[in-house]
């Protein structure tokens, strides 16, 4: 798949969402085959019931695999970048956790979750968030500005991991953190699994196996690299939305081979920084 082609078809199914509300990436969402609610959905990747009813209604849509802010470890007056910032879910947690002396920046390349996270600031009175027009593969954030980076299932939808690692690199500030929850593989996917368009949006095609993640992160010269927590990704309620039956694996459905699946995929959270020493870029 081309690079160009999954942008495209990333930024065009997360455009729907968006205007749609749903969700299509997260186990147990409203769009893979449950009845469960968004914020039970939150619940059951660890998010508290306080947190969900502190933001803005229409902030949740459901599409994260944790709670990276909950394992950021924020303190006031700090400035973080969110990488994929949606409909600003996070971005609004860490704006607490961080005060009116802190700031939050939430990057997203989809301009109508940009619309829907700007006005849910505008409704939340939130002063020290700001929402930004761009790729994460190309953040449009200054050198050495963030003290922490968060993600939240989010990267495994770059074509370029490696590029987005090294861009979170370059806007932390000397001895700066990176805390992500994002999806990898635990076994390789069937070839045309990988190679379908429709299953790379929906956060499983384009999933690195585990020890790659790991790598690449390491190999743009994050240290202490570590995860903390890890999770099987109940893949049968993936997909057994409709929106997986055009996924085909030669004659069969993406549903047909749903058990061949099992045990594949989890869900990790991650812990790096950015090293203190000048030659750290």
């Amino acid at each position: 798949m081309r690079q160009e082609e999954i942008k495209k078809a990333v930024r065009d199914r997360y455009g729907k969402i968006a205007q749609k509300a749903g969700s299509c990436c997260l186990p147990s969402a409203s769009c893979c085959g449950s009845e469960k609610s968004v914020d039970n959905i939150s619940r059951g990747v660890g998010y508290s019931l306080e947190e969900l009813k502190s933001v803005p209604e229409g902030a949740n849509l459901g599409l994260g695999c944790g709670n990276p802010v909950a394992l950021a470890s924020l303190r006031e007056g700090e400035t973080v970048v969110d990488l994929g910032a949606g409909g600003g879910f996070d971005c609004f947690l860490a704006a607490k956790e961080v005060g009116e002396s802190g700031r939050v920046i939430g990057v997203d390349m989809t301009q109508e979750m940009l619309d829907k996270a700007r006005e849910n600031a505008r409704k939340g009175g939130y002063r020290n968030v700001e929402f930004r027009l761009g790729e994460i593969e190309n953040l449009p954030v200054a050198d050495n500005i963030a003290d922490i980076i968060i993600s939240n299932c989010v990267i495994n939808l770059s074509p370029d991991k490696g590029r987005v690692f090294q861009e979170a690199l370059r806007v932390l500030k000397p001895g700066g953190r990176l805390m992500v929850s994002d999806i990898v593989l635990l076994k390789e996917l069937p070839a045309a699994l990988r190679d379908s368009v429709a299953a790379y949006t929906g956060c499983v095609a384009g999933a690195l196996m585990k020890d790659d993640y790991i790598r690449a992160i390491r190999a743009v010269g994050f240290q202490d690299v570590e995860i903390i927590a890890e999770t099987l990704f109940p893949m049968q309620e993936l997909v057994s939305h409709p929106a997986a039956e055009d996924v085909s694996i030669g004659s069969d459905t993406l549903m047909d081979v749903a058990e061949q699946l099992t045990a594949s995929i989890a869900s990790i959270k991650v812990y790096a920084v950015k090293g203190k020493d000048k030659g750290t870029h």
